[in-house]
């Protein structure tokens, strides 16, 4: 019997249209923006200026502090500006715009195929490497890797996990990594490995990546310590701590993080980011993106330089079609919609879908008839309906008493409710204001 999680999930349709569609390099834009804030924590400072000529590889934004990542030129060409731009939230935040004038690299970067598996560094200096190179991770969340790398004291790990689930409908990113880059994520994996100082790597994928599963198991004994594990096909699979119940059994507790239960996780992306930022000196300047939709011409996995604006991945998918509603930055479960497509594809842009008229239209809302398939779907055992009408009501202390916190915001809920309330919705909001609430708690 495949291993899963015991508590909530769905199954929404899969649609993974573009998953036999091989990666393919993105023609290169004829101009790039580049936020200097692609990551948690503190946002980079800029430390180039207008008319400054820049290399791919280059460092164009320096962390500031230690939760806090390095940005790089993802291309070669002169700065235009440092300005204030969109980001796909729709908020302004200062950007590095380059006009693009070529395709020149910095010489410190190994930018052959030839695969690196002799690893020669220690584990300070895989995490010095993964911190100099900007790496973070590249599931969505945009944790700094060094950070996560960088355990506590007082804490212990004694084995990494490799999140090769990808749950999301539509997104197939990391599928194709995982097909095409096998041998590189392992050794990537290796390196994980030796930064935490642990000698065993689960890498779990669902079970509907066979392909994947059977590539990577037949490379996998050749990797001392590293099994691969197949897992029961339901969303959300791939979220953090249900995948560590899955995989190893063990529980994070309410407000704790995977290493308080002894692991540390990485997505399968991200592990193919460290091969290429250690083994090849390669800063995270380009990422696999899924472009799809019914609608579109074709689907594609395109390998997009950081900075490209979604408008440019959507040209080369034959445009938008005519009856196009929503694009949606992301998986259509947890990704939110764009207000515009000028915005640029940052480190943790895994999918643009683009959702027909019939498809995004959000059906009449109803009264909440006490059905209570929320509470069952929920993967964390929260009560969303409460969650909601808590928030209606600004009733923000009961709500964090009732753990509003732990919504990973998987959109289960919403995606089950037969009112169809949007309970994500009002769940994010609470969220925002317990979150505050929290924060000056904190401060006095």
């Amino acid at each position: 019997m495949l291993k899963t999680f015991p508590k909530g999930g769905v199954h929404p349709p899969e649609n993974k249209i573009s998953s036999g569609v091989p990666i393919e390099a993105m023609p290169l834009p004829e101009q790039v923006i580049i936020p200097v804030n692609q990551h948690l924590g503190a946002p980079a400072e800029a430390v180039v200026e207008k008319g400054e000529t820049v290399k791919a590889g280059q460092i164009i934004a320096r962390s500031k502090g230690f939760v806090s990542a390095n940005i790089h030129s993802s291309v070669s060409g002169k700065v235009l500006k440092v300005d204030k731009m969109p980001d796909a939230s729709g908020y302004k935040q200062t950007s590095v715009v380059i006009n693009v004038e070529g395709d020149e690299w910095l010489e410190t970067v190994d930018r052959s195929k030839e695969l690196k598996k002799n690893i020669s560094l220690s584990g300070e200096e895989i995490i010095k490497k993964c911190a100099e190179n900007g790496i973070v991770g590249m599931g969505g969340a945009t944790f700094p890797s060094h950070v996560k790398l960088s355990i506590p004291q007082g804490k212990k790990c004694d084995v990494l996990i490799i999140n090769g689930v990808e749950c999301e409908p539509y997104l197939t990113s990391d599928h194709r990594l995982m097909i095409e880059k096998p041998e590189e994520l392992l050794t990537g994996t290796s390196l994980l490995m030796k930064a935490l100082g642990v000698n065993r790597a689960f890498i779990g994928i669902e079970n509907n990546k066979k392909d994947a599963i059977d590539k990577l198991k037949g490379l996998a004994s050749s990797y001392d310590g590293i099994s691969i594990h197949a897992l029961k096909v339901k969303y959300p699979q791939g979220a953090e701590k249900q995948l560590i119940k899955a995989l190893i059994n063990r529980e994070v507790p309410s407000g704790g993080l995977p290493v308080d239960v002894g692991t540390v996780v990485h997505n399968a992306g991200t592990a193919f980011a460290v091969y290429e930022a250690v083994q090849k000196n390669k800063p995270l300047v380009e990422r696999v993106v899924t472009v799809s939709g019914k609608g579109l011409d074709k689907t594609l996995n395109l390998l997009a330089r950081i900075g490209t604006p979604v408008s440019k991945l959507i040209e080369y998918a034959g445009g938008l079609p005519e009856s196009t509603a929503k694009v949606v930055n992301g998986g259509p479960m947890m990704g939110k919609a764009l207000g515009s497509l000028e915005v640029p594809v940052t480190k943790g842009t895994s999918g643009i879908i683009i959702f027909r008229d019939e498809e995004s239209r959000r059906k009449e809302k109803g009264p909440c008839i006490r059905c209570a398939r929320c509470i069952s779907v929920c993967p964390m055992g929260l009560e969303p309906y409460l969650l909601m009408t808590l928030t209606e009501k600004e009733l923000y202390e009961r709500a964090e008493k009732d753990r509003i916190m732990d919504c990973m915001e998987c959109g289960s809920c919403s995606f089950t409710c037969p009112a169809n309330r949007p309970l994500l919705d009002y769940i994010r909001l609470g969220k925002a204001y317990v979150g505050k609430i929290i924060r000056e708690r904190k401060q006095k």
